[in-house]
């Protein structure tokens, strides 16, 4: 199996999960019920924690890491990831809290002390600076991200579905199929 325990910390993980056998899940990660994580993702919660919400898929060659605690900042950044998101191939989320069904599109990068909330949708190759807070409701594009426009109902309704999809998928590989 691709989990490391890193010191007396092992990952947590919910049911009906799919863990492709190339990632690599280590240190104080928990991943809720439904998700799946793909071929050569790194959650590496060694210094801090990371939290995969329930009905997530983190896709291939995805890193996923966090800031350590210091004095001047307690809590560090721990990287948090709500329901229902998908996080597309090559991202780079960096100690970052993303809200519910959210995308978050091919080769971005999400840095510490980002806030995105609930529904957003962040473009391919997009950058979204350290401690940026994102708007519900919004596509963002651009190095550095800015909001573009407003979703779309079809643009919303998207966002549950691709999460919804790669359930599906996940199922198919945990059935055998």
């Amino acid at each position: 199996m691709p989990q490391f325990q890193y010191l007396d910390t092992a990952p947590a993980l919910g049911d009906r999960i799919y863990l492709h056998p190339s990632c690599q899940i280590i240190g104080d990660v928990t991943i809720g019920d439904d998700s799946s994580v793909w071929c050569n993702t790194v959650l590496r919660g060694d210094v801090n924690r990371i939290v995969i919400g329930r009905g997530s898929n983190v896709q291939d060659l995805t890193m996923c890491h966090v800031s350590h605690k210091t004095p001047e900042k307690p809590e560090g950044s721990p990287l948090i990831v709500g329901d229902y998101v998908t996080i597309g191939h090559s991202v780079i989320l960096h100690g970052c809290s993303i809200g519910n069904e959210c995308l978050i599109g091919m080769g971005s990068i999400i840095m510490d002390d980002v806030v995105i909330p609930d529904r957003v949708m962040v473009g391919a190759g997009s950058l979204v600076s350290p401690g940026k807070v994102l708007q519900s409701g919004m596509l963002y594009v651009g190095r550095p991200a800015v909001a573009v426009r407003a979703l779309t109902d079809k643009e919303f309704a998207y966002l549950k579905y691709s999460a919804e999809h790669y359930m599906r998928v996940k199922g198919n590989y945990l059935n055998g199929a």
